[in-house]
């Protein structure tokens, strides 16, 4: 009994020294190395108090930004106080309702502003390219005040900081910009971080609340909905234009000589060497090739292997060009960072990538469905990879192939495509009741020429008619295009007016008077059945015909010179033809363009051959978007050429037109010869080899596109 009793006793002291202690009632001192900081104690005891404090009402809500600017010593966690002290980690939190000011894209709508290049700044020409981009797009403008989002001039592609291209002191230079704002609507352009020996994600500057659109970004670092994953892309990336993937045809089967390739680099220690040393173990010489080399650093032989001389053998027997442009599926292992060059080269050559990268967050991720075009390894499953890829289906096989060429052309195959690509991005989360949707993203046109400013209802735009399994309305909207007085009643424009109206699928008629002498009152037009509207041209320039005029009712433009000759059943024709087709142009006068070896240049021919690849708008019909695209989309370089010439904007638009859809114009045929006027035959051949070279460099078009 006496037992029980001290039993109870002693539990009973021990509990209630327990509560004391917990209570703040005896403080335990922290042992301390030497400099170690003593402000903070256990548990969250503060010095000076005895007594923990817990607030009797909730705190009010306070955005987490405040909470990440106070003292970071009121946290404990060593890898907050670590995360605090790095660039990459500072706005970790970031997303765009909370790190991003949508009240200065209000006013202006969404609007880029480059700073200006500061004096003695070195900048490579990779980021020398990514600021012409954006300075050569609809979004740019030149004063902060009307701007959205805002790009540094300062050189932030290269934080290496064993690269020539590293800028230093940059913290402090960014830190000075007036605009700055701790980094609030600014986005920060990168392709390499870090250095040897760990190539972390940081970029040696406080980047505070900006966006990164970076190459190489793994998954625990990305801020979904804020951050942008951008390829790498190599220096020799084209600023504009760019090459087409090199699927020319509908290979079936959709086998190559090679199921899996992969030749590059072997790290032979440190970050990201074991994937690449151990893809020997599936190479077999034959139809899985992986290759590797050690040849590569300066002192690589103090550290080589026993299988680097036989892998170096192995190397230089095959043709990497070769082995790409014949293999069905390319390895893309990561690096020493997760991205690599391999990824853009795969796409181009339509080698379905095969992705063995653990934690990287594919270029942009937020819009692509890689599962269409790519295929997605574990670096622990190496060994499985080639059993993996030859299980896949060759109609999967040959889908996953036309996806590369498709995003490779859509978004990758051009610096420029890369940069506008980001920013559409941006002004989707920015402007999200107007934002793309899934399908415009990832099929064709693609998402940059799928503008939401024009719509968002797929069946709006001509190039998901059969996806929605919709038609296009069955009427059209003649515009006549004069240039000419009105002197007589027999003029071929009123005739043409006349047979145009008749048509059983013409809505109405719009005439664009671009003639400098003053509107024919109303009386002088003749009477038709459908109503006759005259509009005065804009400036009187010969692009206004392709205005995206609010008095537009139809799906379809039949496009016409105030000299066409066509009749009543032609118009019918070619309108019942271009509902098969609405994406495309289809019309009757054709003519050609072609190289010209002996001046190494683009020509143009309107001699009548068998081989054509445009349609004149003197004659033609196409879907009305068209008109909005060639008003807000085209370079402003081209339009103006267009304007000064007063020629040629009917090869601007059937290059616009094939761009977009990449394909061929439609030729219908009539019952007697289109005519031209030798003036208007020897205007446009001269304008139209200048104009043609010209627009084949901006655009991006290869011969044989259109």
């Amino acid at each position: 009994m006496q037992a029980k009793k001290r039993y109870l006793t002693l539990f009973s002291a021990g509990a209630c020294l327990i509560l004391v202690f917990c209570f703040g009632g005896i403080q335990v001192p922290l042992a301390r190395g030497p400099g170690r900081r003593d402000d903070r104690g256990v548990a969250g005891h503060r010095p000076g108090a005895r007594w923990r404090h817990f607030p009797g009402s909730l705190q009010p809500f306070r955005r987490w930004e405040q909470d990440w600017s106070d003292d970071p010593d009121e946290h404990a966690s060593p890898r907050g106080n670590r995360d605090a002290n790095s660039g990459l980690y500072g706005g970790k939190r970031c997303r765009m309702d909370s790190c991003f000011n949508f009240t200065l894209c209000e006013k202006n709508g969404f609007k880029v502003y480059v700073y200006p290049q500061q004096k003695g700044e070195k900048m490579s020409e990779s980021y020398q390219n990514i600021l012409s981009s954006i300075e050569g797009s609809m979004f740019y403008t030149p004063d902060p005040g009307q701007a959205c989002l805002f790009v540094l001039s300062l050189d932030t592609l290269d934080r290496d900081q064993l690269s020539p291209q590293y800028v230093h002191n940059l913290k402090a230079k960014v830190q000075s910009l007036h605009q700055w704002n701790g980094g609030r609507n600014h986005i920060i352009f990168n392709l390499y971080s870090g250095t040897w020996p760990d190539y972390t994600e940081d970029l040696g500057l406080d980047i505070g609340l900006a966006m990164l659109a970076k190459a190489s970004i793994s998954t625990e670092n990305f801020r979904p909905g804020f951050d942008v994953s951008i390829p790498l892309f190599s220096k020799e990336h084209p600023r504009t234009g760019g090459e087409r993937g090199y699927l020319k045809h509908n290979t079936i089967p959709p086998y190559r000589k090679y199921v899996l390739v992969f030749k590059g680099k072997r790290y032979l220690t440190g970050i990201g060497s074991d994937t690449r040393n151990a893809l020997y173990h599936v190479h077999n010489s034959e139809d899985v090739v992986l290759l590797t080399t050690c040849k590569h650093g300066k002192d690589w032989q103090k550290h080589k292997d026993a299988r680097c001389d036989r892998d170096n053998a192995e190397y230089d027997k095959y043709d990497y060009r070769e082995m790409l442009y014949n293999s069905t599926f390319c390895l893309v292992p990561r690096g020493r960072r997760l991205g690599s060059f391999r990824f853009l080269e795969a796409l181009q050559a339509a080698c379905v990538p095969v992705m063995l990268s653990n934690g990287w967050e594919l270029p942009f991720s937020e819009i692509i469905d890689w599962n269409t075009a790519a295929v997605i390894g574990d670096e622990r499953l190496l060994l499985q990879i080639p059993s993996t890829v030859r299980s896949i289906h060759q109609d999967k096989i040959l889908s996953l192939r036309h996806q590369t060429q498709f995003l490779w052309e859509a978004y990758f195959n051009s610096v420029e495509k890369i940069v506008l690509t980001t920013l559409e991005i941006i002004q989707d989360r920015v402007l999200r009741h107007t934002s793309r949707s899934n399908l415009m993203w990832n099929s064709l046109p693609g998402g940059l020429f799928t503008l939401p400013q024009y719509s968002t209802y797929l069946g709006d735009f001509p190039f998901y008619y059969a996806k929605l399994g919709v038609k296009p309305y069955t009427k059209f909207t003649a515009i006549v295009h004069v240039v000419s007085p009105l002197v007589s009643q027999s003029q071929p424009v009123m005739k043409l007016l006349v047979a145009v109206a008749k048509s059983q699928y013409c809505a109405q008629v719009i005439v664009v008077w671009n003639c400098d002498k003053p509107l024919p009152a109303k009386h002088r037009w003749p009477v038709t059945s459908v109503p006759v509207i005259v509009i005065e041209g804009e400036n009187k320039v010969i692009s206004s015909r392709f205005l995206p005029y609010d008095t537009i009712p139809t799906d379809a433009v039949l496009s016409l010179d105030e000299d066409t000759v066509l009749s009543t059943t032609e118009v019918d024709f070619a309108f019942t033809v271009w509902l098969s087709f609405p994406d495309r142009i289809v019309g009757y006068p054709a003519r050609s363009h072609f190289w010209d070896g002996s001046k190494e240049r683009w020509g143009y021919t309107s001699k009548w051959t068998n081989d054509y690849s445009m349609v004149l708008t003197g004659a033609a019909i196409y879907h009305k978007y068209y008109h909005y695209l060639y008003t807000t989309y085209l370079p402003a370089s081209l339009k103006s050429m267009v304007d000064q010439m007063s020629n040629c904007e009917d090869i601007l638009m059937n290059f616009l037109v094939s761009s977009v859809s990449k394909l061929p114009p439609i030729k219908v045929t009539q019952k007697k010869q289109y005519k031209e006027t030798m003036m208007g035959q020897v205007r446009q051949n001269i304008c139209a080899a200048t104009l043609v070279d010209y627009t084949l460099c901006l655009l991006g078009i290869i011969g044989g596109t259109i």
